[in-house]
Formats: C-alpha cells, structure tokens, sequence
C-alpha cells in the first residue's frame, strides 16, 4: 500500500475520471475513514482506508477479485454483441476500472465465474498450463449411458485438438445430467466433448473452479462478492 492524493485514490477505485473524482470531493460527497474531506490534494494512506461515497462504503482495494454467479443469456465481453454484458451485473464502477471476466462462460452456460482488474491474476488463472479443475453440471439431450461416461473419461477426439481430450471425473447424475471435471479449459470443451461422444448439451452450470464452490459462497443468480485470500488461496492448480 502507499500514500496517493485523494482525486487519484477514488480515480483508481473506479468512481471516474481525475476531473469527476475532484468535483465529487469538492462537493462534500466524500468521507474518509468517516469524515468528509473537501480537499482533492490531501494525501491519504490506503492502507486499512475505508471510502463513504454518496453515503456508501468502500474498502480501498488495489486489485479486486469478485466472484459472480453468471445468469443465462449474459455474455463474457466487455462488448457484447447479442446479449448483456457480464459487467453491467455490477456496479459502474468495476467497469471503469477495467475489471474483465477471467476466461469466459458461453451465454447460455451459468455458475461460477471470476472476474478481476488484476492482468497478471487473469492470465496465470486463464491459463490451460496451470490444471486448475473446473466442475460442471450438463444436462444431456439424449439419456446418459455407462458408455458416454467411459468415453468421456478415456478420452474423445475433437477435429481441431492433436490428441485427445479426457475428463478429469465423470459421474451420472440423473437420466440425463452428468457432473463433469476438467483441467484443459478449451473451447466449448463440455459441449464438445458430448457431441463428440454421441450426445448433444442442452443446458450447462459451473459449480465449482479448483477447491472455490459456488454453493460456499452462497451467491444468487446474478449476484456477486469480493473474493478474499482464503478463498483466492482455493484457486490453486493441482499439478505444476
């Protein structure tokens, strides 16, 4: 942490630009630490700093790292095309501050999805090196059989992968749903690898990425949170 004047402070917070930031201060709609502070020039200490803007509270974060529960029909880009945008299920300022999805969930998929402003933090997490596992839940359009499981376990070939592609875990779940875990993180790998093994994806969630469950967060459809150490801490690659 360091000492930084107050219009960068709330600048890198994501409430605006320099010049919006300064006029908010000089308005009286800032409070540090619980009092108001009119001076844009006044260097703060971020260490443990708390922000009350527009009568909400802000704990000064460096980088954030939020964990959504991504609704149907929302799109992983910070410019959309058919859908809504990821970023438009949080706060305006996240997306000033650039906050991007971390790998990306299909529109139509659901679960667990990681965004952060933090570009190292995304790439090493977006990596496929890295063998963090994923755990989804596909719903099948046709029955599932002990067949598609042991193929999906043994491996199936995709016309544009040089060997083929396994699942770390596959177990039924119902007459056609299957709980699915996988380390590779490649293009539409769920869906593909159940055409590829003879059935068709009709519905897909994440639940979970490396040991961080969506249930233990206890997250809504739509609905975020900051995600601290600890649980940054359960992120973690389970080879190499």
């Amino acid at each position: 942490m360091s000492k930084l004047s107050l219009d960068r402070i709330l600048q890198s917070q994501g409430f605006g630009t320099r010049k919006y930031c300064r006029a908010l201060i000089e308005d009286g709609d800032v409070a540090v630490n619980g009092e108001i502070v009119d001076n844009y020039k006044l260097t703060v200490d971020t260490e443990g700093l708390v922000l009350t803007v527009f009568d909400e509270e802000w704990v000064y974060r460096e980088y954030v790292y939020i964990a959504l529960y991504k609704p149907a029909n929302f799109e992983c880009s910070r410019k959309p095309s058919h859908h809504p945008g990821v970023l438009t299920l949080l706060p305006e300022q996240f997306a000033w501050r650039d906050v991007q999805p971390v790998g990306r969930l299909d529109h139509d998929t659901t679960g667990l999805l990681l965004m952060s402003d933090d570009g190292p933090f995304i790439h090493a997490q977006s990596s496929p090196k890295r063998h963090v596992p994923k755990v989804y839940q596909a719903t099948t359009a046709e029955p599932v059989t002990p067949e598609l499981v042991q193929q999906l376990l043994d491996g199936v070939q995709l016309h544009d992968e040089p060997a083929p592609l396994r699942a770390v875990s596959c177990v039924q779940r119902g007459e056609n749903g299957i709980e699915i875990v996988l380390e590779q993180g490649k293009y539409h790998q769920v869906k593909r690898m159940l055409a590829a093994a003879g059935n068709h994806c009709s519905a897909l969630h994440r639940s979970a990425i490396g040991g961080l469950t969506l249930e233990s967060l206890g997250l809504k459809e739509g609905e975020w949170c900051f995600l601290e150490q600890a649980q940054l801490d359960l992120l973690v690659p389970t080879q190499g």
